[in-house]
């Protein structure tokens, strides 16, 4: 198996095609439920779930709206104790091909960017708590 491709987010993408993904993760309702047939209360909050996270918006720029239904779908029946090994390897794979692991993250070269905004907001909130106002005497 050849090795993933290097990314290195401080070097920038130098051609690799590397993509950030917004640390506060998608924002909005999820795209319609583009199955046949209902769904069920557990793929509905699984389906929300998965369209809050920061690879959905790599999802959404690609239009992988059915293939993170089957994702959906394959999880919630993975996750039953009755759960067969190739449905736990369907789901292994999907995971895999939409980004959801690490590793997989490497591979299609995406990352989280990080959200610099929160983080000075965190410094300046730690700063204020050791400065003490001096009244006038």
């Amino acid at each position: 198996m050849p090795n993933p491709p290097k990314f290195d987010p401080q070097r920038g993408t130098r051609g690799r095609g590397g993509v950030a993904l917004p640390a506060s993760g998608r924002q909005g309702d999820p795209p319609p439920w583009p199955l046949p047939g209902r769904h069920s209360l557990d793929e509905r909050r699984a389906w929300e779930q998965l369209w809050a996270t920061p690879q959905a918006v790599a999802w959404e720029q690609l239009r992988w709206t059915r293939t993170v239904a089957r994702y959906c779908r394959v999880m919630i029946a993975a996750e039953q104790p009755d759960a067969t090994a190739a449905l736990l390897a369907q789901a292994t794979v999907l995971e895999d091909r939409l980004g959801l692991t690490p590793k997989s993250m490497r591979l299609l070269l995406w990352h989280v960017a990080a959200d610099e905004v929160s983080e000075q907001r965190a410094k300046s909130a730690g700063a204020r708590g050791r400065v003490r106002a001096v009244g006038k005497v």
